[in-house]
């Protein structure tokens, strides 16, 4: 017993005193638990994420997944029936959940976009507007609620307004384009994507029919898209653009095109313009398949840019030059199925999963963060997949 034991006891002689040596045992143990329950927690930790699909065949809307620590995937099925939501997004404040159902209509009804709040584990439905024009496949938000919809079947973009209670507002304003293309693909426009740059109310959108990237400018005061001068950048022949991915620290922007299989990289100009920098193709040199590049992410620090192959079936990784923004490539890697059109990295950058279209399945691969290589770890069934949103 130490001195300090003694000068307790002698104060209260009826205490009976513990002995250090079991209070270093239990302490010793309740660490051992602690620890196991933190290994365990850390096993079953888990993200959910949804998947947006197109109804034609099994499937009837939306439906939620998990992403476990390890890779693996489980499945907590329809969240919510919609009819092809094949676009989906996020509120800005992360409440709500907008898809895009890429319907056409052959009375002018035209495509729709619906809202969702995101309560727990389900979607509750709010809201469900016309979305300015036919068979909407690309959603995008502002930080105040604006929402941009590229409409692919009527070549334009509709501009609505999301409200802090999840209600949808308008269209407010419909963008047209006019124009055509040399591809058969090409003898019309086709709003493929339309995105916010975080610039000066400046917009992008990427439209395959014209061959072409379109610039305008939200004007809040009329709730109008402006073009601005010039007005359109016109891609190699043929390509076809079909999506875009910003560098996350620099003035790059990398636009994926379906016809050609290649990415090309834009750069600023002296004038504050986007050039063309580089072209890239996505595939082999000795693939002689037919081939529709879909998908474009980077990874969160800037390092790699991914991309899907569909017809070669896989996801393409570059290395990017953080000096000129120039690409290096570093492979391709199968994709386990068939038709990837959508992908998607994980909110921590450890994992990639892709959305299998026509072999309706969901892929996971775990990303190396040092040499953006990706390795195969599972696969789940699910029916019709072409958007993943965490």
């Amino acid at each position: 017993m130490d001195e300090l034991g003694e000068v307790v006891k002698s104060s209260n002689p009826n205490l009976k005193m513990i002995n250090p040596n079991s209070v270093i045992i239990s302490l010793i143990y309740c660490l051992a638990l602690a620890a196991c329950g933190t290994s365990k927690t850390e096993e079953e930790k888990e993200i959910s994420f949804y998947v947006g699909t197109y109804t034609l065949g099994e499937s009837e809307g939306i439906y939620r997944y998990q992403l476990k620590s390890d890779g693996s995937l489980s499945n907590s099925g329809l969240v919510a029936k919609t009819e092809n939501p094949s676009f989906l997004i996020r509120s800005a404040d992360g409440k709500y959940l907008l898809a895009a159902n890429e319907n056409s209509d052959e009375n002018g009804g035209g495509g729709s976009v619906s809202s969702f709040a995101i309560d727990g584990e389900k979607l509750a439905f709010i809201d469900e507007i016309f979305s300015g024009g036919d068979s909407p496949c690309f959603l995008s938000e502002d930080q105040t609620g604006y929402v941009l919809v590229a409409n692919y079947g009527s070549g334009n973009v509709g501009l609505l307004k999301l409200e802090s209670t999840g209600l949808l507002n308008g269209p407010l304003d419909v963008l047209q384009h006019e124009g055509k293309g040399t591809h058969q693909r090409q003898q019309g426009p086709h709003a493929h994507s339309a995105c916010f740059t975080g610039s000066d109310n400046e917009v992008i959108t990427v439209d395959l029919g014209t061959n072409e990237l379109w610039f305008s400018r939200l004007d809040r005061d009329s709730n109008k898209l402006v073009l601005m001068s010039p007005a359109k950048l016109t891609m190699a022949p043929g390509s076809g653009p079909r999506h875009l991915a910003f560098h996350p620290t620099q003035q790059w922007i990398y636009v994926i095109n379906e016809l050609t299989s290649t990415i090309t990289q834009l750069s600023k100009n002296s004038s504050g313009q986007y050039e063309i920098a580089a072209t890239q193709s996505t595939l082999p040199t000795d693939y002689e398949g037919e081939n529709l590049c879909a998908d474009i992410h980077i990874s969160s620090d800037g390092q790699f840019l991914y991309a899907s192959n569909r017809g070669h079936n896989s996801i393409v990784v570059f290395q990017i030059d953080s000096h000129d923004g120039s690409l290096s490539l570093v492979g391709h890697e199968d994709v386990h199925g068939d038709w990837p059109r959508n992908f998607t990295l994980s909110p921590d950058g450890h994992f990639l999963l892709v959305a299998n279209q026509r072999s309706n399945n969901i892929v996971s691969f775990k990303r190396s963060q040092e040499t953006g290589t990706l390795e195969f770890v599972g696969e789940i069934d699910a029916p019709s997949p072409v958007c993943l949103l965490f």
